[in-house]
């Protein structure tokens, strides 16, 4: 039996205290580890994107800002939460899925795991839906047996096979940053704006509804099956800025009950970094090429 990748509030309030249940929390905002210690779902464990759901290098050009850690690594770190091949995972964050629960969703899907659900509405609708909480020290302990992962089983794809389809008509990459940032005429975490060229533009946020909710499966299945046309599902790519908010789309997807597409991990924050040519809105609105310089390192 198929088990949806989201989970309703009302459906945790009746499992959360079943010992096969393990609840993440994922936030990732500046403040996100001291929000956790002074309120959090009630044995919630909190899950660190940089150091725990990424592993991070000193250049940046190598990556992006949130590469994925090694297989072997992830494993080490499903170990010593404790977490076995049986466990049903619920994650959420502070922003509808979208900071780091989805990554952290990808990342579990991708090893292998089976029963893994994102919280609809996230933090804070188990807050207004009175889901208890706690400021407690929650205790875990290291499974008996090492998690299993040899390799990710999910798609990706690398810059240079990004370069060379980009282009293609036959391949489809899809940038679900906000507009301004794939225009080119803002650009707030990288270093230079505008977006990889031939990849379209649909923010992740089509998404969801006014209420930050995730869209009905049928709902998205529509909006997707409009951009995706007859494009094959191994033919087309998700990336945003650092390959966290891409696997918000992707959780999307699975959510439709649609295959799910490559991940550009390394996403804007590599291509920017690498001397590759970009596209960005000109003042008429159309698109101009430019070849980018950028070889620093931070």
């Amino acid at each position: 039996m198929r088990i949806s990748p989201i989970i309703e509030v009302n459906e945790l309030l009746k499992i959360y205290k079943n010992s096969d249940v393990m609840i993440f929390d994922v936030c990732s905002s500046k403040n996100a580890k001291a929000d956790y210690e002074n309120e959090h779902i009630e044995g919630a464990l909190y899950v660190d994107l940089k150091t725990q759901l990424a592993e991070i290098k000193n250049d940046l050009s190598k990556g992006g800002r949130h590469p994925l850690p090694q297989p072997k690594t992830f494993a080490k770190t499903l170990t010593d939460f404790g977490i076995t091949k049986n466990k049903h995972i619920v994650i959420y964050d502070d922003n509808n899925g979208a900071n780091a629960a989805a990554r952290f969703w990808w990342m579990l899907k991708s090893a292998g795991h089976k029963k893994v659900q994102v919280l609809n509405g996230g933090l804070t609708q188990a807050k207004e839906n009175n889901v208890p909480l706690s400021s407690k020290m929650e205790i875990f302990k290291k499974a008996s047996e090492p998690y299993q992962i040899e390799s990710w089983i999910l798609p990706l794809i690398e810059i240079n096979e990004v370069e060379r389809i980009s282009q293609n008509p036959n391949y489809l990459v899809i940038d679900v940053r906000d507009t301004d940032r794939y225009e080119g005429k803002t650009e707030p975490i990288d270093l230079i704006a505008g977006h990889i060229p031939g990849a379209i533009n649909f923010p992740f946020t089509e998404n969801l509804d006014t209420n930050g909710f995730f869209l009905k499966p049928n709902q998205l299945r529509k909006k997707y099956n409009k951009i995706f046309g007859k494009i094959k599902p191994e033919n087309s790519v998700v990336h945003c800025g650092s390959g966290v908010t891409a696997c918000h789309t992707l959780l999307a997807l699975d959510y439709a009950e649609m295959p799910i597409p490559k991940l550009y991990i390394g996403s804007w924050s590599e291509w920017s970094r690498n001397n590759k040519i970009i596209e960005k809105q000109t003042p008429n609105s159309t698109y101009k090429q430019v070849k980018v310089h950028c070889f620093l390192k931070i």
